[in-house]
């Protein structure tokens, strides 16, 4: 094992300092320890374990915090498979590392030195397309066990299903990696996280399960296998959530939090009785995938300079609207990312809690021992809060509470279920909320929808017939570009979504519309004179720019009507 002595002196001293510090350890100690070290010509830590003066978990932490590198529990990180082929077994144990993640060419590995220099030397060198390698730090037993689990048994489904069928089947006698079961739900969540499923459908069908995937919003369905796996299956599935095992007639929740190199993803499990037995859905949330800027949501530059513009309204109440699954709650996460500052006090009321947000007061009201919205909304406006977010407003008692808070000077994000962004007043209306309330106090409303995104790799370009320029609303026909497939898009022809959104901004002559109570149409014709533009017009811009496909437009938004 190669190191320079002077970083090894250097690194000894910072670790000897660390323990006595910590009183891990006595300077007595710290002597023999270094005394031992000289004598055998090995590293402080070596001789530390030697003499049994602290534990190899112990260690690892403060070697964490001597070099200020990441440590990684590796019984809670989900393991790439497909890395197993950069990276042999003979190399592994040689070097005493694992590799976690290979992203965009750089490469995570779990080392038990992360001073070794000639093992991360080696990466660089002699793996093909990485120019970057980040040690995260692991114990030499945990990096062992997994080198065993890893290399000595198949982690891939078509290969768990025939080692399956080859034995008697699924069960849950065996312990660890030696077991199929384990081993196949493992294989399922790394493989669905990989294709950025958003979930991951365990679907009871009598004599077969059916496996699916939602990816992109659509869900797809991976494999089927035979009934008499799923009793263990589901077993396994409860046990990571958390959920009693015992119960099969009542829906449970669960949750969980696994490390897939650098991305933590937490998984909420949801089981539903059925008549063929207990269905499960798992929803993947990766935050570093999920939570993103508000320039890169895919909204039109137009749609991103009008919400700006009513961001910089200091109170008032933004609403987000659409239906379930359209990235309501992802947009509210950007807008108050976009909008937090050390000056600001953001508290949440959220049912549960998606994503945790830096320097953000987030509550979940499911855990708060009763507390409903209303309540919360009550409670939060005694913390002195400068933006608050209401994550739907349910109930009458909650769109009043929310209307007070941005009444008394605060700015109030929450989301609605809505079609389009005037539907947004008729629901407030149809709440009991006076359209006087509403009139100086509703800042706008953002109704979204997501598309998928044409495969940039696969797409084809083709004549537009009169029909679709129709639907477009274009007088002379031109091009389209149309979904293919190909291996990059798992045949798909798409890959990716982005939203298109409308925005209903509220000033003097619309609030005084409101007041008035006059038709949608009334709102509508206002809004348009004032630049406002539908989400069917939003639709068919992306369209014809070639960004998706008028089919998935079509599915999505209504192009029949008129804007």
């Amino acid at each position: 094992m190669e190191r320079e002595s002077l970083s090894q002196e250097n690194i000894a001293q910072a670790l000897a300092l660390s323990f006595v510090e910590k009183g891990l350890l006595s300077s007595d100690q710290i002597d023999v320890a270094l005394r031992e070290q000289r004598r055998k010509g090995i590293s402080l830590e070596e001789a530390l374990l030697t003499l049994g003066f602290i534990t190899e978990n112990a260690l690892t932490e403060a070697l964490a915090t001597v070099s200020g590198h990441e440590r990684i529990h590796l019984h809670q990180t989900l393991l790439d498979p497909s890395l197993k082929t950069l990276i042999s077994q003979d190399l592994a144990e040689r070097y005493s590392l694992l590799p976690l993640s290979l992203e965009d060419g750089i490469l995570r590995v779990a080392l038990a030195d992360i001073y070794n220099l000639e093992a991360l030397d080696f990466l660089r060198q002699h793996i093909p397309g990485i120019h970057t390698v980040i040690p995260l730090i692991a114990s030499t037993t945990d990096i062992f066990e997994l080198i065993d689990h890893y290399y000595g048994y198949d982690l891939s489904i078509p290969g768990l299903l025939q080692e399956i069928e080859k034995t008697s089947g699924i069960s849950l006698s065996q312990d660890g990696n030696k077991n199929p079961t384990i081993r196949l739900v493992n294989a399922i969540l790394m493989d669905a996280i990989k294709l950025q499923a958003s979930d991951i459908h365990f679907e009871p069908e009598g004599t077969f399960m059916r496996l699916r995937y939602r990816i992109d919003g659509i869900l797809s369905q991976i494999c089927t296998f035979h009934s008499s796996y799923w009793q263990a299956l589901c077993v396994r599935l409860k046990v990571l959530g958390e959920m009693n095992i015992a119960e099969s007639r009542r829906p449970q929740n669960g949750r969980l939090t696994y490390f897939v190199g650098p991305r933590e993803i937490d998984l909420r499990f949801s089981s539903h009785p059925t008549i063929h037995g207990e269905n499960i859905v798992v929803r993947i949330l990766d935050k570093n995938r999920s939570l993103l800027a508000l320039d890169k949501l895919g909204y039109s530059p137009r749609v991103i300079d009008h919400i700006k513009q009513a961001l910089q309204i200091p109170e008032g109440i933004f609403i987000v609207t659409g239906p379930t699954g359209c990235g309501k709650t992802t947009s509210l996460y950007s807008l108050l990312s976009y909008m937090n500052a050390n000056t600001l006090n953001i508290m949440t009321l959220e049912a549960p809690v998606e994503y945790k947000l830096p320097f953000i007061r987030q509550s979940d009201i499911r855990d708060c021992g009763g507390m409903d919205f209303t309540e919360g909304v009550r409670s939060i406006l005694r913390q002195d809060p400068d933006i608050i977010l209401i994550g739907e407003i349910r109930d009458s008692a909650t769109a009043q509470m929310a209307l007070r808070a941005s009444m008394t000077g605060h700015q109030v994000f929450s989301t609605l279920h809505t079609a389009d962004a005037l539907g947004a007043i008729h629901r407030l209306l149809d709440l009991g909320v006076f359209p006087g309330t509403l009139a100086g106090n509703l800042v706008a409303v953002v109704a979204q929808r997501l598309l998928r995104k044409l495969c940039s790799l696969c797409k084809e370009k083709r004549e537009m017939t009169s029909l679709e320029a129709s639907l477009l609303g274009l007088k002379n026909p031109s091009h389209l570009f149309s979904a293919k497939g190909c291996k990059a898009c798992r045949k798909t022809g798409y890959s990716g979504r982005f939203a298109i959104a409308e925005v209903l901004k509220f000033d003097n002559e619309m609030n005084e519309l409101l007041l008035s109570n006059v038709s949608c149409a009334a709102l509508k014709r206002a809004a348009l004179k004032k630049g406002y533009s539908p989400l069917l017009q939003e639709a068919r811009q992306r369209v014809v720019a070639g960004d998706t496909s008028l089919e998935e437009a079509l599915r999505i938004v209504n192009l029949h009507e008129e804007p």
